[in-house]
């Protein structure tokens, strides 16, 4: 009997040694419409910076490209793997995997059409679920595709979910790796003790989601369990880290380099004022209402994104946020891409 899907030999193996991910956004019109050349102008960003791979049709995407009089979904999924296929080498291809379980599978077997190689399942619209049910959701997708699990922050549709949950899901054969983003300390080590318990730390990649911890995340070696090998964060999937996409890579080799010995000051201060530059995009103040919008208005201001428009065109940045930004950016100019997006902009939007 054949087993559930896996990845590419390649692409597991890039998955599970690690890479920048960022969470792809989405590019309208002042009109709202989809604007094809801006979209892709931005997975052409993300690839040239050295991306290692795509995540499409997530939270930074906006869910709302799901709805009926929307209709974004498989333009979206679409022309982001046709910018991928520019890139002359392989790229993970995250698709984001919503709604209930017919839902789910439904888009599952879009992303397979589309070449995406993992689905990022997001259990929002289970939230009252036992773990029972969800488990029985996640083995429906992981009939169609291989599955990515993840820990959403309840301010943004998340869910509390236990120890015993992700102790369970570890067994699933074609789990390939879960973003972890709770931004929440206690229940980050619940998906990492879980992992490590059930022994799988080898094929299930972790990545980190906490945009507000990214830095000491990915220097972690968390040794939860004497006499077993530390486990570590080998990469990151991050709203965070679709602005400023060259300057992540660099900073997540540096992370890298850093685990072989003793971990610089320079990368310790970054860990600071990356989460004070991602406190201004994603406004925790408005309990992270301007976080998409915030997004939008750093790729405007370099000239990737015409506007800072969302789907719902009452999605703005909150009271406050467009100074906290100029702050920000002044601030941290070297957590930023400014110069390099420049000087390459005018191919990218060719």
């Amino acid at each position: 009997m054949p087993g559930l899907p896996q990845p590419p030999r390649d692409i597991g193996r890039r998955l599970r040694a690690g890479a920048v991910i960022p969470a792809h956004p989405l590019a309208l019109t002042r009109g709202g419409r989809f604007d094809e050349r801006r979209q892709r102008a931005l997975t052409r960003y993300y690839l040239a910076s050295g991306a290692g791979g795509i995540a499409v049709a997530v939270h930074t995407t906006q869910f709302g490209i799901r709805a009926p009089g929307v209709g974004l979904l498989r333009p979206v999924l679409a022309l982001a793997a046709e910018a991928a296929d520019e890139a002359g080498r392989p790229v993970i291809r995250v698709s984001g995997i919503c709604g209930a379980t017919r839902q789910a599978v439904r888009e599952a077997e879009l992303a397979r059409e589309l070449g995406y190689h993992v689905g990022l399942v997001s259990l929002g619209a289970l939230p009252r679920a036992s773990d029972a049910r969800l488990l029985q959701h996640m083995r429906a997708v992981a009939d169609v595709l291989p599955v990515m699990g993840f820990y959403l922050q309840e301010s943004v549709g998340g869910r509390p979910l236990g120890y015993g949950f992700w102790r369970a899901l570890a067994e699933l054969e074609n789990l390939v790796a879960i973003k972890i983003a709770p931004f929440d300390r206690y229940r980050t080590l619940d998906v990492v003790r879980a992992v490590s318990d059930a022994g799988r730390t080898r094929e299930v990649a972790l990545y980190t989601g906490n945009d507000d911890h990214i830095v000491l995340d990915l220097l972690a070696r968390y040794r939860l369990r004497p006499g077993r090998p530390a486990v570590r964060m080998v990469g990151g999937l991050l709203g965070q880290w679709a602005v400023g996409t060259r300057r992540a890579v660099g900073l997540w080799q540096a992370c890298r380099r850093a685990g072989r010995g003793p971990v610089p000051r320079r990368l310790l201060d970054a860990a600071d004022q990356l989460t004070d530059l991602n406190a201004a995009l994603f406004d925790p103040e408005h309990g992270f209402a301007g976080c998409i919008p915030g997004i939008h208005e750093v790729l405007r201001r370099h000239g990737l994104l015409a506007n800072r428009r969302c789907l719902d065109p009452t999605e703005r940045l909150s009271p406050g946020q467009a100074e906290r930004i100029t702050r920000a950016l002044s601030r941290y100019p070297h957590l930023l891409d400014e110069a390099f997006i420049a000087e390459r902009l005018d191919d990218w939007l060719r």
